[in-house]
């Protein structure tokens, strides 16, 4: 049986729909999107081939997959797009990602699948600039918002403005929790799910606080990661802003111990 997604928004017009609970085996949790907009339809960081089918299935059930519109990429990541040259092969959709990006993505893209196309790879995919943009959504559209080095070079956050909800990727991402398909309820002590990851993955607190400023000026209602527990209402969004704008990570926690010769073997 097809998974049931999680409703984040649905004014009968337009849906926001979350599927969590796709990955099996080894693979880490992660979440997938599903924008509906009338007769308009995209994925957003769909995933590779742990996701592939059971997000096809799970997603038909609202739309006809082959005349799918978009999808939308944050970045290269395996567990974001891995599973491109199925989405090409089946689908009409564009695939919309970073500049960064545009040109590597047909790499995951086998020669046989590139033989059964009227045209290139490089064709289907919309390439975004550093400085983001508005991409036409039925009748709306979806915002490419600049997140560079969070954690990927070349990153992109989507923000729906009917919804008033940012997907910010693997910016907010916890691991290792229950009830992921629930909310925070507290945010402090769902903090030590997300430290260990951002610490690693995201390059500074200086990009953090600049993101930061730049969500403020937008109306956001709901923040949802693509792993773990989303934070919803105007006062959890801003608790989680505080607290990102003010996390050592990345580079700043880097000193000359983190560079030196290994003398162990693997």
């Amino acid at each position: 049986m097809a998974a049931e997604p999680i409703v984040l928004f649905d004014n009968g017009h337009h849906k926001c729909l979350m599927f969590d609970s796709l990955v099996t085996g080894e693979g880490v949790q992660s979440n997938q999107f599903l924008i509906v907009d009338g007769k308009h339809e995209a994925l957003i960081d769909p995933g590779g081939d742990l996701t592939y089918t059971p997000l096809s299935v799970a997603a038909s059930r609202y739309m006809n997959i082959s005349d799918m519109d978009y999808v939308f990429a944050s970045h290269q990541d395996p567990d974001i797009i891995g599973a491109i040259d199925r989405w090409i092969v089946h689908t009409r959709a564009k695939i919309v990602t970073s500049k960064l990006w545009a040109r590597f993505l047909p790499h995951l893209v086998s020669g046989y699948v590139t033989s059964q196309l009227s045209g290139s790879v490089y064709d289907r995919i919309v390439s975004v600039p550093d400085a983001g943009a508005n991409v036409k959504f039925g009748d709306s559209y979806l915002q490419c918002l600049p997140a560079h080095f969070m954690h990927s070079v070349g990153n992109l956050q989507f923000y729906d403005p009917v919804a008033k909800i940012l997907f910010s990727g693997d910016l907010g991402a916890s691991l290792g929790g229950e009830d992921d398909h629930l909310p925070v309820a507290d945010f402090d002590k769902h903090i030590p799910s997300m430290i260990g990851f951002h610490r690693r993955y995201i390059a500074s607190r200086k990009v953090c606080r600049l993101w930061a400023n730049m969500v403020r000026e937008l109306d956001v209602d709901m923040i949802v990661p693509q792993h773990g527990k989303r934070f919803e209402g105007p006062a959890m969004v801003e608790r989680f802003l505080d607290w990102v704008s003010e996390m050592e990570c990345g580079i700043d926690l880097m000193t000359q111990e983190h560079y030196q010769r290994p003398i162990d073997y693997v």
